[in-house]
Parts: C-alpha cells; sequence; structure tokens
C-alpha cells in the first residue's frame, strides 16, 4: 500500500489529535508516476559575504543589494562586497521602501534617507513620531507611528505636511502594506485602504475607501507582507483567536489550518507581536515564511492551489534538536536569493544542490499517517521510502532512521538504514520484519542533511490479521 508523505498524525497530552508536517523537507505537488507530489530537501544557505552586524532586513535598489546589518546601512555588491554606508542605529527589523531618487530606511522609529552619498533624516515630523511604518506611494512617503497617518511633502522628503487618523475602530495602527497603489492601514483588529484624491499644501492627500474596510488586523508590524496578490498577515478581529489571512479589497481568506492555529495559540499576544512574515517565490513555489519566535513556518500557495488543501512545513536549525531557524530576509539580488543569519553577521544565497545552513548540518523528519486494520491488527513485513538517491557529498554515507508510534506521542527504538553513498542511484532505502500491529500505528522518519534525498512515496507491505 501506497502512504502519503505530504503529511502526518501525532498526539497529545490533550487527547487530540494533531497534524504534523514535514520538517525541513518541502512537499511538491507534481505528478511523477510514482506519486503525485514528494518531498525534497529545503534549500540550504551558502556563504556570500560577512557583515558587520546581524542582519535587520534588506532591499535591492537601482541594481544594488542593501542591507541594515548592526546598525550599519551596507551596500553589498554581485561579488560579496560590504561596504558600510552609515549608521541607523536601533536594534530589530527595520523596513526599507524607496522613490525615484531616495532609499528610505525605518530603523528604531526614525526615519532615514539615502541619496547615494549622504545619509539624512526626516526631521520636521509636524508632531509625529516615533514612526512605526512607512511606504512609498504617489511621489509622498506615507508614515505612522501607530496612532496617527502622515504624508511628507512632494517637494521636502524631511518633512511631514500633513496627518490623519485610521478612524474606524479605536484600535492601535500596527502596520503600513502598499498594494496597486492603495494604502492598506493595517490596524490590530481592522484593516482600512487608502487612496489619493490629492488637496492642498495643508491637507492629508488620501481619503479612507468607505467600503472596503476588513474587519480583522494584524498582530505586528513584520506580520503582514504581500503575497498572491493580497495582504497576508498573521492577526485577527476583536474577540477572534489569531491565525493567519489574506486580505484584498474588504474580503479575507484563512489560509491557516487547524494544526496552525494550535501552534499560533501556544504563543502570548506580546510574542506574536514580533512575528515576521516574508515572501519567496522560486521553481514554481510561493513561498509564505512566517518566523515566529521559535519556529519558521511555511505555507506554499502554488501547491496549495493544485492539491486544493493547505500545503504546510517548517524550518528550523540544529542536527538533533530544533533551534530557530537562521535564514531571514530573502532578496532576490545579481541572480541569487540573498539573505541574513539571526545569529551572526553572515550573508547568504539560497541552493539547492545541498542543505546545510551556512556548512553547518541540520536535521529533517517527517510523519505519517495512521495506520489501522479496523482494531485487527497488521504484520508489518517490509516498509521502502522510494526516493532519489545518490545525491551525497563525495565520501559521504548517511544514516537515516525510522520508528514507530502506538499512540501518537511515545515512540519505538529507531532503526537506522544506510540512505547510500555518491552514485548509488538505485539503492533502496528498506525496513524489513517491523513487527506486529495491536490496534494502529504510525512512524516517524528522520536523517541529516548528509542524506539529500527526494521521497517520493512510502511503501508498506503488510499482511492484515484476522482478529
Amino acid at each position: 500500500m501506497q502512504v502519503p508523505l505530504l503529511s502526518g498524525i501525532y498526539t497529545d497530552q490533550a487527547g487530540d489529535f494533531r497534524r504534523s508536517y514535514p520538517r525541513n523537507m518541502i512537499p511538491v505537488i507534481q505528478p511523477s508516476g510514482l506519486s503525485d507530489g514528494y518531498l525534497r530537501p529545503a534549500d540550504g544557505i551558502k556563504h556570500f559575504a560577512i557583515g558587520p552586524g546581524i542582519d535587520r532586513g534588506g532591499i535591492e535598489w537601482q541594481g544594488t543589494l542593501y542591507r541594515v546589518m548592526g546598525t550599519k546601512l551596507v551596500s553589498v555588491s554581485s561579488l560579496g562586497n560590504v561596504v558600510v554606508l552609515g549608521d541607523v542605529g536601533g536594534t530589530g527589523q527595520v523596513t526599507f521602501d524607496y522613490s525615484e531618487t531616495l532609499l528610505a530606511i525605518l530603523s528604531s522609529g526614525v526615519l532615514y534617507y539615502w541619496d547615494g552619498s549622504t545619509l539624512t533624516t526626516l526631521t520636521n515630523t509636524y508632531g509625529m513620531g516615533p514612526f512605526t511604518d512607512f511606504c512609498w506611494v504617489d511621489g509622498y512617503f506615507f508614515v505612522t507611528d501607530g496612532s496617527l497617518l502622515g504624508t511628507t511633502s512632494l517637494t521636502d522628503p524631511l518633512t511631514v505636511q500633513a496627518k490623519a487618523t485610521s478612524e474606524a475602530d479605536p484600535d492601535p495602527i500596527i502596520s503600513i502594506q502598499k498594494f496597486r497603489n492603495e494604502v492598506y492601514a493595517i490596524n490590530r483588529h481592522t484593516i482600512e485602504l487608502f487612496n489619493n484624491v490629492g488637496g492642498t499644501i495643508d491637507t492629508f492627500p488620501f481619503a479612507r475607501i468607505e467600503g472596503a474596510q476588513v474587519q480583522r488586523g494584524g498582530v505586528g508590524t513584520y506580520s503582514c507582507c504581500i503575497y498572491l496578490d493580497s495582504v497576508a498577515f498573521v492577526g485577527g478581529g476583536r474577540n477572534e483567536a489569531i491565525s493567519v489571512w489574506l486580505a484584498s479589497g474588504a474580503n479575507t481568506v484563512k489560509i491557516a489550518t487547524r494544526e496552525i492555529d494550535q501552534i499560533l495559540a501556544t504563543y502570548s499576544e506580546a510574542a506574536l507581536a514580533n512575528t515576521i512574515c516574508e515572501t519567496r517565490l522560486h521553481n514554481g513555489l510561493n513561498h509564505l515564511y512566517i518566523h515566529l519566535p521559535d519556529h519558521t513556518l511555511v505555507y506554499d500557495g502554488a501547491s496549495s492551489q493544485i492539491a486544493q488543501q493547505a500545503i504546510w512545513f517548517t524550518l528550523a536549525d540544529g542536527l538533533y534538536v530544533d533551534t530557530p531557524y537562521r535564514a531571514r530576509n530573502f532578496i532576490l539580488a545579481y541572480g541569487k536569493w540573498i539573505c541574513g543569519d539571526t545569529s551572526a553577521g553572515n550573508l547568504g544565497y539560497a541552493v539547492q544542490d545541498v542543505s546545510t545552513l551556512w556548512d553547518e548540518r541540520v536535521g529533517w523528519q517527517f510523519e505519517t499517517q495512521i495506520f489501522y486494520n479496523e482494531g485487527k491488527g497488521a504484520i508489518f513485513h517490509e516498509l521502502e521510502l522510494v526516493a532519489l538517491t545518490g545525491r551525497m557529498a563525495l565520501g559521504v554515507n548517511p544514516t537515516i532512521f525510522a520508528s514507530y508510534s502506538a499512540d501518537g506521542i511515545t515512540y519505538s527504538q529507531e532503526r537506522g538504514i544506510s540512505a547510500g553513498k555518491t552514485g548509488e542511484r538505485n539503492k533502496r532505502l528498506t525496513w524489513m520484519r517491523n513487527g506486529r500491529m495491536a490496534d494502529w500505528r504510525t512512524y516517524r522518519f528522520r536523517g541529516t542533511s548528509d542524506a539529500q534525498l527526494s521521497l517520493a512515496r512510502l511503501e508498506a507491505r503488510l499482511e492484515p490479521l484476522a482478529w
């Protein structure tokens, strides 16, 4: 019998059946003749450059990659040369945007401008500040301090010329996103849309789009991003648990599954306010990364559309014990997806030929659905992972492991087999004589990034029992 690999089942101490998503393995929906979908290793990160501090965000502007690393604004060349341009101070994530002539950086409440040679700041704030988010739209830098909305002068970007409020609900303004030349003011429990209607020099040039209000809002400044022709955000409405949504116009669509909601429910709202969302469209995949304090959840919109079900997986650092995923702030520049490191001043770029993160090995794992024979049991004669083998590094002979659980919490002793060496492309990954199942059973498989395996299917040869 063929066993699906794209997600599995486990149980928790509350007596609940929970969905298990692959860790460091990417589900791909593509018929191959072996199956309708497969798991491939998550992209590895190769070294690209060393900067003056931990990465805080980046953008590509006028053909050059710019990032904030530590407190420094830097440019990064296609050869990995890092040049310090100035100091923007602060800590935590930064926001980038640009006009035709200015690169703007919001760092710890202060809006900086880089014109190619000089770093200046927005000083005439019209009573606003410190700023929490901004975007560039229709010649204006559109800013918020959490209470008010403001726009800079068309002729003087160092001066806020007019301000307004997001009044439909008294909740604070969390984030600003621009989409289709409309500004989404994302509040804690609502989202309001604004468009440019013009005005005098002393009046706010944007007006609320009546009827386009969304009755849900975001939980944190960086918990929102543009994704799938919509605004993706982690948040919710009043008296509603936090989830993951897509907003377009006045409509919202939930993309989180029950399992994702249960994971989010383990965090306080204060912790979720530090969530960072980003997107990466590559190789026919459309990934939304949700970086939680100690989890990175990834949703694939393209695969979900094909499969007609939500496709999620997780990313993590660590070989045997999960630690937070270090790669952050992916920017497509110089033909590479260049990212930063949350633990050191490293820059790297995503690759598919290895799964290590800056030469450090990581572990992968996935669980299966439940095997059940109407309470009669079965004998597990053989399990085989049908895989693309032989792509390991030269001289490496990794081991992969299988274990089973009869309750979804505790697992048997692991049994390891060789995943093969370089060139062993016909290697069969088989576990023989796997014992008798009394009631039901689920399996867990794991390995390390040494085993560069794409897994097409799990084949199980069982003998059903009659009692």
